[in-house]
């Protein structure tokens, strides 16, 4: 079986961990968000597509759910004592990984290039692949003004409602990710935020065009359990923009590009105005190694049902 998944976020790089563990991981594709991507102390950091490479190490922090694992913060604590910019948290370890990106950047590599090396020294089987070599980034418009992704979400905390979000660049589809998308035999989309983890990816016109003419099924699973986030601000900004935060309104984010949608058993009463996206009741809080596997299967299995 061949697997492409959009991924972003915490909750996306758990799913994909889940999903290597049901399937072959050289059989996984996963296509990661860069519009959080951020230069921090002159350094090229890609959040969601390390925490990916993370998770499929068997690096990542399981407690934190960012970052990796026995991590340090010595560099930090320099830079601040320094005066330096520290409102990002680099750990010592993440360092690494961050410095070996930039050099290879710098020399003329593009980030999907850049990231399958990085995936092949980590020993990673699966594909990664950027959404886009191209610059994308995400802004989000508040009451209090508009801050770019790591701005409002890093160092404001994402304490400020989103009123808009808009990407800034005229993106193209990665080498590799089209033809993941057409050369698969299901597409998935893993329990990320709707807004800013997955629709940053969608955000590629030939991404989202590829997707809506799909040949294969494509399967999302909600990010919320009975409404609400189990972490982060998904909740709050569907709330916002879309009007609530029922099953209906996460699948109103994907219209004409899911067939199915993953959602929580707390969820399993509030499923009206689905329309032709069929639902798929589970246990969908990856609490562990087991509960993250039995999702990734209930997500396949909608593709069989």
């Amino acid at each position: 079986m061949k697997v492409a998944v959009l991924s972003g976020g915490v909750g996306g790089a758990r799913f994909v961990r889940g999903l290597v563990d049901v399937v072959a991981p050289e059989g996984v594709t996963v296509v990661g968000n860069v519009g959080d991507d951020v230069e921090v102390l002159g350094l090229h950091v890609s959040p969601d597509l390390d925490s990916i490479l993370y998770a499929l190490a068997g690096l990542n922090d399981e407690e934190r759910g960012w970052g990796r694992a026995d991590e340090t913060w010595r560099a930090l604590e320099t830079v601040r004592a320094l005066g330096g910019e520290s409102w990002f948290q680099l750990g010592d370890l993440d360092l690494g990984l961050h410095l070996v990106r930039t050099q290879a950047l710098q020399s003329g590599g593009p980030l999907s290039s850049v990231t399958t090396r990085l995936a092949r020294s980590l020993g990673i089987e699966s594909v990664v692949l950027p959404a886009t070599d191209d610059r994308l980034r995400t802004w989000l418009e508040t009451p209090a003004g508009e801050f770019p992704f790591q701005e409002w979400f890093v160092a404001r905390g994402h304490r400020d409602e989103v009123d808009a979000v808009r990407f800034e660049g005229d993106a193209r589809a990665a080498p590799g990710v089209l033809a993941a998308l057409d050369e698969a035999d299901v597409i998935l989309l893993a329990p990320s935020n709707p807004y800013v983890s997955i629709g940053p990816i969608l955000a590629v016109r030939e991404l989202r065009a590829a997707l809506a003419a799909r040949r294969v099924p494509a399967v999302a699973v909600s990010p919320l359990i009975g409404g609400r986030a189990v972490k982060g601000p998904a909740d709050r900004m569907l709330a916002r923009l879309a009007g609530g935060t029922a099953p209906a309104h996460v699948a109103a984010q994907y219209v004409g590009l899911i067939d199915a949608l993953v959602v929580d058993e707390a969820d399993r009463d509030d499923l009206d105005g689905l329309g032709e996206v069929r639902p798929i009741v589970t246990h969908t809080l990856m609490s562990d190694e087991d509960a993250r596997k039995r999702l990734a299967e209930a997500a396949l299995g909608a593709v069989f049902a």
